[in-house]
C-alpha cells in the first residue's frame, strides 16, 4: 500500500503563493507586472511574435494583454511593429532594456527561491529544480 500523502496541487500551492509573493517586490522594484516579466519571458525566448501569439503562449486572452503591451512599449521594454505582410498585424520583439531588465528580474526571483530552498540539502535542491524542469518541459 502507498503512503498517504496530500494531492500534489495540495502541497504545490502553499509554495506557489510563497513564491509568487517573495517574487512581487523583485516585480515592483523592476516597474514590470507579473504579465509583464511573463511577455518579456516569451519574448526573450522568441524575439518576434504577434500580439495572438504570444497571447497563447502565454496562456492569456490576446484583448486582455493590450493593457501590458501597451506599459511595456511606453516604457521602452518592447517594441510593436506592423507586419509588412498585414499592416492590422503588429509584430513584437523584446528591446536591450527589456531584455536587461528581464534579466535582472530573473536573478532577483532566483535569488528569492534560493532562500526557500535553502531549506533541503544541496543534492535535493538540485534534483528537485531539475524534475521541475522536466515537468515544465513535457508540458
Amino acid at each position: 500500500m502507498a503512503t498517504e500523502r496530500p494531492d500534489l496541487a495540495a502541497m504545490l500551492y502553499p509554495l506557489v503563493r510563497e513564491l509568487i509573493a517573495l517574487e512581487l517586490p523583485v516585480l515592483a522594484a523592476h516597474e514590470v507586472s507579473m504579465w509583464g516579466y511573463s511577455v518579456l519571458t516569451a519574448l526573450d525566448d522568441t524575439p518576434v511574435r504577434t500580439q495572438a501569439a504570444l497571447a497563447e503562449a502565454i496562456g492569456a486572452d490576446k484583448s486582455r494583454i493590450i493593457g501590458t503591451l501597451d506599459e511595456l512599449q511606453k516604457a521602452g521594454l518592447i517594441e510593436r511593429t506592423p507586419d509588412p505582410d498585414d499592416r492590422r498585424v503588429r509584430l513584437l520583439s523584446i528591446t536591450a532594456e527589456g531584455r536587461r531588465v528581464r534579466r535582472a528580474v530573473r536573478r532577483g526571483i532566483q535569488v528569492k527561491e534560493m532562500q526557500v530552498l535553502e531549506s533541503l540539502p544541496v543534492p535535493d535542491r538540485k534534483t528537485f529544480i531539475r524534475l521541475l524542469q522536466q515537468l515544465h518541459a513535457s508540458r
